[in-house]
């Protein structure tokens, strides 16, 4: 997706839960934007409702450095979430608001193609995402729809993967060449402690947010967002913000420019 097509083309990251609680207006608000020529390419997380159904399903589950241990029996609830009942949750809000939506995973068509992280010893079956198949999502915008992908992948063989949504969105940013990415959450951006007020920082860079984690103050989940809008910026991506759903026209004011959430810069 290069020139104007890429500028007019967005990919925003919002968790499952997030997304369950946000109004009716903020799909307006999607909607409003599409009509106006702007589509968003939609990345959702599902955390909390994964951890829930482990939890009655009886299977143990654990974070390590912010990702889920995962397992092939925590993999196969993984996918079941995020595929299926989030994901279809996700596009029925949106055509609700009488907006179009076609929900995939990172599995079709291998959209997303993953191998293990890192540190696979520690924290099984989370992929590193290697490739992203765009013109899969290109297809999708073409039709006219909204595309909404859950953060799901594949290696060669076939092996699943569960992929970090930030993660995730930060790899299907780049690789559609879009100047931005919103990561849409319940907090009103990265904050910082000012004479003991917590306040939100509107710009930071790369430097800072390492520094910000060196001291505690960017922790836990917060962590991958963070690494991921770093990891998105080194590609195509000139801009992440980070902003409340929960605020009245969000997406709608970031895109015009306004100073809202954090912006996540280079340098």
């Amino acid at each position: 997706m290069t020139g104007t097509a890429a500028d007019r083309t967005f990919v925003m990251k919002c968790g499952g839960s997030t997304l369950a609680a946000l109004p009716a207006s903020f799909f307006e608000d999607l909607k409003h934007i599409q009509e106006s020529g702007t589509t968003p390419v939609i990345v959702h997380g599902g955390g909390p409702a994964i951890s829930d159904n482990l939890t009655r399903l009886g299977i143990e589950t654990e974070f390590v450095g912010g990702l889920r241990k995962t397992t092939e029996q925590v993999l196969d609830v993984v996918e079941m979430v995020l595929s299926g009942s989030i994901n279809k949750q996700i596009v029925r809000r949106i055509q609700g608001s009488q907006a179009r939506a076609i929900g995939i995973s990172g599995v079709d068509g291998g959209l997303i193609q993953a191998r293990p992280v890192s540190n696979s010893a520690e924290v099984g079956l989370v992929g590193d995402v290697t490739y992203v198949e765009a013109s899969i999502i290109r297809a999708i915008v073409d039709l006219g729809y909204i595309p909404v992908i859950a953060p799901v992948g594949a290696d060669a063989t076939g092996q699943r993967y569960n992929i970090n949504a930030d993660t995730a969105a930060g790899a299907v940013a780049s690789h559609l060449g879009v100047p931005r990415m919103i990561v849409v959450t319940d907090v009103p951006g990265i904050m910082r402690t000012v004479d003991g007020d917590k306040k939100v920082l509107p710009q930071v860079t790369i430097q800072e947010i390492d520094e910000m984690i060196s001291t505690g103050e960017i922790y836990g989940g917060m962590i991958p967002k963070v690494k991921a809008a770093i990891a998105c910026i080194q590609g195509e991506v000139q801009e992440v913000i980070i902003v409340d759903g929960s605020e009245p026209q969000i997406l709608s004011r970031v895109l015009k420019g306004d100073p809202v959430g954090t912006r996540i810069i280079r340098k």
